[in-house]
């Protein structure tokens, strides 16, 4: 984990009920900095019985390795055979991804120049690509950037909230129509796959597929009829350049 964020995991870790993992991150992150741990916990719905241990280790500050495990491994087992043989010869690298992880995702990466928020959920695997600052901290943090972190903060989550309740259901099938809030919907066959808001100071757009949804914020500025074009866009190159 970087700074509370989910950098790469094995498939048994993702394989972990989606409540089950943002607890566990929330946990990592509420926890104070330590050098180790070994942490007893219950998982909800794996194993809401029989405690599990979760051990962590920071690698350098603000980058932690977790472990979820039975009785056996030991801490210093952990700590000398895996820690040390294949973390801490990648501390330099580990240290790079500091600057990066406000991004989330490699900056090389040609975003449109609008973008000023992004959260991309993948539907299947229940797993989410999300940044404030989709072209790095130096460009979001110059003067004059229009929203600040915590308005792009925001603003993405009332869109997101929005766009689920109202537009784009959780689970919708033949057998079991989508239960929308917006009145528009009734008397047609299918749900909606787009939405957007257009206000004062940014405007929003979403797009739905059966594997994805993707959540943009843009400058006020950018106009509305280039948002569909910059968000298909953004989807194709996202899912094709990043194994998400």
């Amino acid at each position: 984990m970087v700074m509370g964020k989910v950098v790469v995991a094995t498939e048994k870790w993702w394989r972990l009920a989606a409540q089950e993992v943002v607890l566990l991150t929330w946990l990592v992150g509420s926890l104070a900095p330590n050098s180790s741990r070994d942490y007893p916990i219950y998982l909800p719905q794996g194993s809401p019985t029989v405690p599990h241990r979760l051990l962590t280790f920071q690698l350098v500050p603000g980058v932690d390795v977790c472990l979820l495990c039975g009785p056996t491994p030991s801490l210093q087992q952990v700590q000398t055979e895996l820690v040390e043989r294949f973390w801490s010869p990648v501390l330099e690298p580990l240290k790079t991804c500091l600057s990066l992880h406000q991004c989330t995702f490699p900056i090389c990466i040609p975003l449109h120049h609008s973008i000023i928020g992004l959260l991309l959920i993948n539907r299947e695997q229940n797993k989410n690509l999300f940044t404030l600052q989709p072209h790095g901290v130096e460009r979001s943090q110059l003067p004059g950037t229009v929203l600040s972190p915590e308005r792009r903060r925001s603003v993405l989550r009332q869109f997101y909230t929005l766009a689920v309740s109202a537009y784009f259901p959780a689970e919708a099938s033949e057998d079991k129509p989508a239960v929308l809030l917006e009145e528009f919907h009734a008397g047609f066959t299918h749900s909606p796959t787009e939405c957007y808001i257009a206000t004062d100071d940014h405007k929003s757009y979403g797009i739905q597929t059966r594997q994805h949804q993707l959540l943009l914020t843009f400058t006020p500025e950018t106009p509305t009829f280039t948002l569909r074009n910059i968000a298909t866009k953004t989807l194709n190159l996202l899912t094709k350049e990043v194994p998400f």
